[in-house]
């Protein structure tokens, strides 16, 4: 094949240093888009691949490599021991930018510390999605607050050396654009024959930029980072889905042939022109799964940004302190990928929320809620039912097996965590089966880790007891 090929070729011409050191008998895989159902991705030794973490972009209030590091191991071990097996990056961030003090001179420093962190990406099975760039203006745009990071580039203003006056310079003119690509250059060199990089991001949110023509320039950098990149996905990145006039740029971007990947940003934002975004977390997730789905682009779908923030992204929401069970956590993670997207979602607030709330255990019952099912293999359909009694059915329906989250509209963010209501216990629900086909049935329940058996009853079966949210496993004839 094509693809075989190129790998081979870029290996050959690789100096060796590059090249990961493998364990006795490992091969070398990178992550693609699945060769025969595409709305999935597989590695390159055809095992369909489910990208399990969060964004651990960056390690905040840390400035020395060390500890740096050391945090990020940590998180590395958590996801790992948890079933995880992805996390985002941005390489803007000051801890990994290569370019700190001067437009088009990169650090040998950072760039070693990069090679540190894929090597701890390596020893822990995490796949690596790095964003190349995140500013939206050349200056005057410091972080927002404390723990964030700078959304500006002063270095290539020409107040401070560099050759632009503004951000349509750096998009339009030849200037800017050399220095988006030696930087993407600098960083192939490295990393271009590494298999822990799922891909590469071009931008963070690139809709908010302050600058005109950012569609052409993503269609172009697309193009030329798939050929700087030949092992790894390509893809890009727009801001909170919280308009509906947002929708036709959304399926524009993710209809481009060389956006590799589909990606929804999705918060939960009171201050947000659409209702949707204040909806319970299960269904403003699963919305924008099923929003971006709906442009039929033929490609694998991430909700890649998902959490909860003050109004208009003033910050960490400020009732991540009562959600010390992860209700939001374990809705984000479910919704998307029960919706129909290629993985869970993936939450945002990695220190503030999952950390400091110590629910990383979270993604381990994802992971074992869909271990053993595999959706390009069965060639998964989503769908959705309601049920009585507020219940929603979340489905993946497969040639094999059908695999159900099935979420109790009774309990919400709003009754559980703003009003402090107790979840309830649903009794005595029951599911009924439009196929005579099915053999057997399962139950997970992802807040105690069990799975038991149920059983048939006709037409129907007999959910058990739950609290929040059930998935149901049907094998079929």
């Amino acid at each position: 094949m094509i693809l075989n090929r190129i790998i081979s070729r870029l290996l050959i011409l690789t100096p060796l240093w590059l090249v990961p050191q493998l364990a006795p008998g490992q091969s070398v895989s990178y992550v693609r888009v699945s060769s025969t159902y595409p709305a999935y991705f597989e590695t390159t030794d055809q095992q369909t691949f489910i990208p399990v973490g969060l964004n651990l972009c960056w390690p905040r209030f840390i400035d020395n490599e060390a500890e740096g590091l050391a945090k990020m191991e940590f998180y590395f071990k958590e996801l790992q021991q948890n079933g995880g097996n992805y996390a985002r990056i941005w390489l803007s961030a000051p801890f990994w930018e290569i370019e700190p003090d001067k437009a088009g001179v990169y650090s040998d420093q950072k760039l070693d510390r990069l090679d540190k962190l894929m090597n701890l990406a390596q020893r822990y099975g995490i796949r690596l999605k790095l964003c190349l760039e995140n500013f939206r203006q050349l200056t005057d745009a410091p972080p927002k607050f404390a723990g964030s990071v700078p959304f500006d580039r002063p270095i290539y203003h020409v107040s401070r050396g560099g050759p632009l006056t503004d951000m349509n310079e750096y998009l339009q003119g030849d200037a800017g654009k050399r220095l988006f690509r030696q930087r993407a250059q600098a960083l192939a060199k490295r990393l271009a024959a590494h298999p822990n990089v799922f891909g590469w991001e071009l931008w963070n949110e690139m809709d908010a930029v302050k600058a005109t023509g950012w569609e052409s320039w993503t269609k172009t950098m697309l193009e030329e980072c798939q050929q700087l990149f030949p092992n790894h996905l390509v893809m890009q990145s727009l801001g909170s889905y919280d308009s509906e006039q947002k929708r036709a740029m959304y399926h524009r971007i993710a209809s481009l042939p060389a956006n590799d990947v589909a990606q929804v940003h999705r918060y939960l934002d009171e201050g947000a022109r659409w209702a949707i975004c204040q909806a319970p977390v299960d269904q403003l997730a699963s919305q924008g799964a099923i929003d971006l789905l709906s442009a039929k682009a033929n490609k694998p779908l991430l909700i890649a940004e998902i959490g909860a923030v003050e109004p208009n992204h003033a910050g960490p929401w400020k009732l991540y302190p009562n959600d010390t069970a992860g209700v939001v956590l374990h809705d984000l993670l479910f919704a998307p990928f029960f919706a129909g997207a290629a993985g869970p979602g993936h939450a945002w607030h990695w220190d503030s929320y999952v950390e400091k709330n110590n629910l990383w255990w979270h993604f381990g019952r994802f992971a074992e809620a869909i271990n053993g099912f595999d959706p390009v293999a069965q060639r998964t359909v989503a769908f959705q039912e309601q049920l009585p009694d507020q219940l929603s059915v979340y489905g993946l329906r497969g040639t094999r097996q059908m695999l159900l989250w099935i979420r109790d509209g009774a309990t919400t963010w709003q009754t559980e965590l703003a009003s402090s209501q107790p979840a309830r216990t649903v009794r005595g629900a029951a599911l009924s089966l439009t196929s005579s086909s099915v053999k057997r049935v399962r139950y997970y329940n992802p807040w105690t880790n069990q799975w038991t058996n149920g059983h048939l009853s006709g037409k129907s079966i007999m959910l058990p007891d739950f609290t929040r949210s059930v998935v149901v496993k049907l094998d079929l004839q």
